[in-house]
């Protein structure tokens, strides 16, 4: 049986026609994608509120400040800080925003006033005068809880790592800042019996091994993590190349997590204070947060609020896994942190900077954190990267094969259409 084609072979010529018109020269999906990274977003790109707009707040108000507690700051943003961006803690909300975890800021107290912990700060004791921790003059503790827990709200850039972990506030320095190895040692017990897992230390004393390495492993018996600044805020410079790193207590502490500060830039301040001891480091130049007695924003600079920083992810980690042990713990934020491209841990830099969603997800190998370094206590499963340059070359190879086959096919067909002149065949038996 012979013949030519019917009504349906001319629509199909026709569509073949208008189709060679639309083909592509290679596949939209042929082009390879950018290769996602495990890197901190530079801060460049963050969209941060201007430090130099906003009211500073410090670890103390110095001895050359004038009487009377910080005031309130009348200044306000919607744009997000460029450590939340750096540390993009939203990919980690999915799993965990700190619910069930109590947090305690040990400092110069937290007030509740700019309403971002939305009931979710207990008071606690006040070792140094009269009345609870909800009194804070310096203003400090009450930025360090701001950092850690305060709460999502629709259009506004700023939240805590863990925007809905526990806050404990308690307050054991003076109005101006100062306190005592005695005095921190106990607001590190009072924490611990007030059933903090995780004790955010605001301050770093030159002196009180004894006293502090006591309270210390205190706390960890009451199951609870310390985490506290390598070096006070605002140390500057060393005097001189050769002078000894400095001994921060209680970060210096074997037991107790040390803390430094990273500038917009992802490298530590101009200036900073070498520390005996680094684990790990975050945001904490030119970072913002609430202050006392309103809704304002400020501004601050220092390891204590990377310290901050550090504790929000640790809540961020025990709300998803509340089995963690303080040892535990202390092993997965330094196993997960971004580690820098130097032998760990670097003086610097410790282990790298915190990680939240790493600090979340990353799989726990099995043993006592004794047997393993902090680089083996966890291991980051991550599927085989692709060959893009091959499945790039194949993918395009095959899509000129298939253009060139469909026109040629186009104009066999259409040079036949206009030998018949488009007439349909007839069949014959």
């Amino acid at each position: 049986m012979t013949g030519a084609p019917g009504r349906p072979a001319r629509a199909a010529a026709a569509a073949l026609c208008c189709g060679a018109l639309l083909v592509p020269a290679a596949p939209a999906w042929a082009a390879p994608r950018p290769a996602a990274s495990s890197a901190p977003t530079p801060a460049a790109t963050s969209g941060a509120a201007d430090p130099a707009a906003l009211p500073v707040i410090g670890q103390n108000r110095g001895a050359g400040r004038p009487d009377g507690c910080v005031k309130p700051s009348d200044k306000g943003t919607d744009r997000t800080p460029w450590a939340q961006t750096y540390l993009r803690p939203e990919a980690a909300w999915q799993l965990s925003r700190g619910a069930g975890v109590t947090v305690a800021v040990v400092g110069s107290g937290v007030d509740p006033a700019s309403g971002v912990l939305e009931g979710r700060l207990t008071p606690g004791p006040r070792e140094y005068g009269q009345g609870d921790s909800t009194r804070d003059c310096v203003g400090h503790g009450t930025f360090l809880a701001g950092l850690i827990a305060a709460r999502r709200q629709d259009g506004i850039g700023f939240a805590g790592l863990a925007p809905e972990a526990r806050i404990l506030g308690v307050a054991v320095t003076d109005d101006v800042g100062n306190t005592t190895p005695a005095l921190l040692a106990k607001g590190i017990r009072d924490a611990a019996d007030g059933g903090a897992r995780i004790i955010a230390v605001g301050l770093a004393l030159s002196t009180g091994e004894a006293e502090l390495g006591d309270a210390v492993r205190y706390a960890g018996g009451k199951g609870a993590l310390v985490i506290a600044p390598a070096a006070p805020d605002g140390g500057g410079s060393q005097s001189s190349p050769n002078s000894p790193p400095v001994a921060a207590y209680p970060a210096a502490l074997p037991d107790v997590l040390a803390v430094s500060d990273l500038a917009p830039n992802g490298a530590p301040p101009s200036g900073a204070v070498d520390a005996v001891r680094v684990d790990l480091v975050a945001p904490g130049d030119a970072v913002l947060s609430v202050g006392p007695g309103g809704k304002g924003y400020f501004t601050a600079a220092g390891p204590s609020f990377a310290t901050a920083l550090a504790a929000g992810t640790a809540a961020l980690a025990l709300g998803y896994r509340p089995d963690l042990t303080p040892a535990r713990l202390a092993e997965r934020l330094r196993a997960t942190a971004y580690h820098p491209g130097t032998a760990l841990p670097d003086p610097h830099l410790g282990y790298g900077t915190v990680d939240p969603l790493a600090a979340l997800s990353a799989p726990l190998q099995d043993g006592p954190p004794a047997t393993l370094g902090p680089a083996l206590a966890v291991s980051l499963v991550q599927p085989p990267p692709p060959d893009p340059a091959a499945r790039q070359a194949t993918l395009i190879a095959g899509g000129i094969i298939a253009g060139v086959t469909l026109v040629v096919g186009t104009a066999v067909v259409c040079a036949t259409g206009r030998r018949r002149a488009w007439r349909p065949g007839r069949w014959s038996v």
